[in-house]
């Protein structure tokens, strides 16, 4: 077994000090609070239950500050998603692989220990698939298997280019695919996990209402009945207009009433809902995937929190476009965001009183574990072993009590206080460095160079 002693850690009963953790095969085996540190113990400061980042795109991290220049007329969502399909044409795998360790990696030293990869990019230049139809799939694989991310893989059906089964043009043509191809590519993935370690699983991901179709979903979901499903919703004004004009509901109103949505779900975005849809939403027991620095960066607009927390619904959080990788301000930014809408100040707490720090790193470290379909989230025995480890003597928590450090990380705090970061096990992440940096970053130098020559 494996040993880990914490001065202080986050327990479901709370904040508890001297608390010594035994690991047994990626879990957590036993947890003993006013305990003694054993020789071989992995000693650290203070102990969290690691967060899982539930919505990348891994392969948008390379195109970062790329596209912050503003154009004539007026910049959205959709003048950036023009720019990422010029950029991803010229993508290989391998260089795909390069990008997504690289991102797995800030990841982790962020304090992440698993991610949920929203995976999109299937076939080559011009939509024609490989060969080995997961061929790109696998490239995620390699990179979680060089990075030791808690990996849960999530294919994208994406059939059509907008509302309407408009036809996919352009650089959506590397994504598409009908259900059945789509289902031949999940089941060749999924016959490729044996590689990875134990934790890792796959899902299904229909990329949205507006790349689907009501009949794919038909077909598609009586397919895959277990494991995690993903998928984007309600992100954009237009979006919500475009479904409504197509489908007769709102986005989130029609995927609630023609899906059986359910605690297996992730609805990522949900950014424009009304209050009903909100409250239903909430009920469903689906997780929220919330990518506060993304939403800002693309200029979606606010999540309608206070209602969604009042109906306690589940939520997490991904960095999404991964233009940023940074666990506390995904928090801070989400918080931000209804301060700035509302005019108010602690606004994301259930009950109206307490720790916005706790209630936010909490509830995310819940719901981002139900998305992911892991057993984490919480330090207790039988739990995957998702730990992250933080430095509380650091400028921005000594003078807090423990009761405070949750704030202090999600108000105060860069990603440099995080020490350590175990995903299921695998101590990944040790002095704030991840053990495999200097090869990670070797092969994304390579393929940054070979794109840009490209380019």
């Amino acid at each position: 077994m494996t040993g880990i002693f914490a001065n202080h850690a986050l327990l479901p009963s709370g904040w508890a000090r001297n608390v010594r953790l035994e690991l047994k095969s990626g879990t957590i085996a036993s947890v003993v609070p006013d305990s003694k540190a054993q020789e071989g113990d992995s000693k650290t400061d203070c102990l969290l239950p690691a967060l899982a980042n539930l919505h990348s795109h891994a392969f948008q991290r390379a195109m970062a500050g790329m596209t912050e220049v503003a154009a004539p007329g007026r910049d959205s969502f959709w003048t950036w998603r023009t720019l990422m399909y010029r950029f991803l044409e010229r993508l290989t795998p391998e260089q795909l692989k390069a990008i997504a360790a690289l991102v797995y990696m800030e990841m982790q030293e962020a304090g992440y220990a698993s991610v949920g990869e929203f995976h999109y990019v299937h076939h080559q230049k011009e939509g024609t698939p490989y060969d080995n139809l997961s061929e790109t799939s696998q490239a995620v694989f390699a990179a979680a298997q060089m990075s030791g991310i808690g990996l849960t893989h999530l294919p994208v059906l994406y059939s059509y280019g907008s509302a309407g089964k408009t036809p996919l043009g352009g650089g959506q043509l590397r994504f598409g695919n009908d259900v059945e191809r789509f289902t031949a590519l999940v089941g060749e993935a999924r016959a490729k996990l044996d590689a990875l370690p134990f934790d890792a699983k796959v899902g299904i991901a229909p990329h949205s209402l507006r790349a689907t179709s009501p009949q794919d979903l038909t077909q598609l979901l009586p397919l895959h009945k277990d494991g995690p499903v993903h998928i984007h919703i309600a992100e954009q004004p237009k979006e919500v207009a475009d479904i409504k004009a197509w489908l007769g509901a709102r986005p989130v109103e029609w995927l609630l009433d023609n899906a059986e949505v359910n605690d297996r779900w992730c609805l990522v975005h949900a950014t424009h809902m009304s209050k009903s849809e909100t409250i239903l939403m909430a009920r469903s027991g689906a997780v929220a995937g919330l990518c506060p620095i993304t939403e800002a960066n693309l200029g979606d607009g606010p999540f309608n929190g206070p209602l969604y927390w009042q109906e306690e619904g589940a939520f997490g959080i991904g960095s999404d476009s991964n233009v940023r990788i940074a666990l506390g301000e995904e928090l801070r930014m989400l918080e931000y965001s209804q301060r700035l809408r509302d005019f108010g100040r602690n606004i994301l707490v259930s009950g109206g009183e307490g720790s916005i720090g706790e209630a936010l790193y909490c509830g995310a470290a819940k719901g981002g574990a139900q998305a992911l379909g892991r057993a984490a989230g919480e330090i207790r025995q039988g739990a995957l072993a998702d730990l992250t480890a933080i430095d509380t003597s650091a400028p921005a928590l000594c003078a807090l009590k423990p009761q405070q450090f949750l704030d202090g990380l999600g108000f105060a705090a860069g990603d440099d206080i995080v020490t350590d970061v175990w995903s299921a096990g695998r101590h990944m992440v040790q002095g704030g460095r991840h053990i495999a940096r200097d090869a990670i970053l070797a092969d994304y130098r390579t393929a940054i160079t070979q794109l840009l020559a490209e380019g």
